[in-house]
């Protein structure tokens, strides 16, 4: 049987991976998080996937605090560039495959075309930055990884923009949302029923490991406006909300003013479809009103 392990396993990917599991009875999948595995720890590391004697690790740890990661430099180097690092030359020593969770944020938004895989990366920030970094430690120290790179992540799990739409929508009568920043929303679910079905056609033998970038969201584009007058529909919160430009609504560190993702790659590579970002939200909407 196929083993997995997933790093990060407490944050909102490691958790959908995880409300998988019983699909993929082929996987034998474990998830770990800082108390049990620091992968900042290159030792620590190493002996855990030795002991552990897994096929792959999907690294879904990270630090996503972007306006934190403005100040906090050096924690932010450590978890999201350091600690990639670490995975691998661990991958090397102890033959293991590394599929990596990076990010839009790698790009600044200028140009606005969906980006390719093969478009230059130019981080607006320092969480950008961080992972692009991140990125290039990794195929300089393990090549033969996957990388995929996603963008607005949600899900019914831990903290995200939709969880919060729903509680402000309740709280408030008006919010103000930004309007003019452009994106896919990404549930966490899709892209970890992604991750699963390529690893499960891989070790069937219908697929080979192609190692490199993708780039995965749910298809469509919005702005933050729009998901959030369609997060309040579906779930029929009474809130007024007002769309405003990012100019208005200022940061510690700059975001992408378009980040939508061209995804032929993996849809080409894999045979894979990937849902209408509404229809996803709708099934992410499920879930929370099942779960309440």
């Amino acid at each position: 049987m196929t083993k997995i392990l997933v790093t990060g396993g407490n944050g909102q990917l490691g958790q959908s991976i995880l409300s998988l599991v019983n699909k993929y009875k082929n996987l034998n999948i474990h998830f770990s998080d800082i108390d049990e595995l620091d992968i900042s720890q290159s030792e620590q590391l190493k002996e855990y996937t030795r002991a552990a004697n897994i096929d792959y690790l999907i690294n879904c740890a990270a630090y996503t605090a972007v306006d934190k990661a403005e100040h906090e430099k050096v924690l932010a180097k450590k978890l999201n560039a350091e600690a990639v690092k670490n995975i691998a030359i661990a991958a090397t020593e102890n033959n293991f495959r590394v599929i990596h969770i990076s990010t839009d944020y790698v790009f600044d938004g200028n140009t606005f075309k969906p980006y390719t895989e093969a478009s230059f990366a130019v981080p607006a920030s320092y969480y950008g930055q961080t992972k692009l970094l991140g990125e290039k430690y990794l195929m300089e120290n393990h090549p033969a990884s996957m990388i995929f790179r996603t963008s607005w992540l949600y899900s019914q799990f831990a903290h995200n923009f939709v969880k919060t739409m729903i509680r402000l929508g309740r709280e408030k009568s008006e919010l103000r949302v930004v309007a003019d920043q452009v994106g896919s929303p990404t549930y966490a679910v899709d892209l970890a029923s992604t991750i699963l079905e390529i690893i499960s056609q891989i070790e069937s033998g219908n697929k080979h490991f192609i190692p490199g970038i993708y780039h995965y969201s749910n298809e469509g584009i919005c702005s933050w406006y729009d998901f959030a007058i369609n997060i309040h529909q579906l779930m029929n919160i009474d809130c007024h909300v007002v769309p405003i430009e990012l100019k208005e609504y200022p940061t510690a560190a700059p975001r992408p003013l378009y980040s939508a993702f061209n995804k032929n790659k993996i849809k080409n590579t894999y045979k894979i479809q990937i849902p209408y970002w509404r229809f996803s939200l709708e099934k992410c909407l499920k879930a929370i009103k099942t779960e309440n």
